[in-house]
């Protein structure tokens, strides 16, 4: 029994849920939704991403990782092992060019990246190819299901037997009343 809510699932002692099975049951709900990462980008997305970028204006490293995270949503962080590694590859490529400034290297289009990234006008950047618009939801939906399990451990802590029956009869409407939503047209 996979379902985290199932109290069939859980162990009681004495009118009290498994404490541990409470948080293995919170961990599988926090891992089944996993919002910090809903797509996987494919090869060359980061190049991609760093020429449409710099097309726009100069900026260094931490700016590219920064604004490909603002423009997809949260969704999608490049590393800065898969960022600077691009950087350098455009670099030796004469695609872009580094400028040192206090401490920092700020990258910009040479004019071959300019023409490259102009003869290709149809291509958008990757984070509005794969943006998932409901990536924020699933996020949401995931946290209120996570605070519904911190709530449902308390129960089982700290409540009576009746009250940790009441919590399994609500905890058991709340999936039915999850899985009607999907059945609505």
């Amino acid at each position: 029994m996979n379902e985290p809510f199932n109290h069939g699932g859980f162990s009681r002692r004495g009118g009290d849920w498994g404490g541990s099975n409470i948080w293995e049951a919170m961990e599988q709900l926090r891992s089944s939704f996993n919002p910090k990462q809903p797509f996987r980008m494919n090869r060359g997305d980061v190049r991609a991403g760093i020429l449409t970028l710099l097309a726009e204006a100069p900026m260094h490293g931490y700016q590219i990782i920064q604004e490909i995270e603002e423009r997809s949503g949260g969704s999608w962080k490049p590393s800065p092992g898969s960022v600077y590694p691009t950087l350098q590859l455009l670099t030796d490529e004469g695609l872009i060019s580094a400028e040192s400034s206090s401490g920092r290297k700020t990258y910009s289009l040479t004019e071959a990246g300019r023409e490259q990234v102009e003869s290709e006008p149809e291509s958008s950047a990757p984070w509005e190819t794969t943006k998932k618009p409901d990536a924020p939801r699933a996020a949401n939906l995931a946290k209120a299901g996570v605070e519904l399990a911190q709530a449902a451990a308390q129960v089982g802590r700290t409540g009576s037997k009746e009250q940790v029956a009441e919590a399994v009869t609500a905890l058991e409407e709340t999936k039915r009343r999850l899985y009607s939503i999907l059945a609505e047209d």
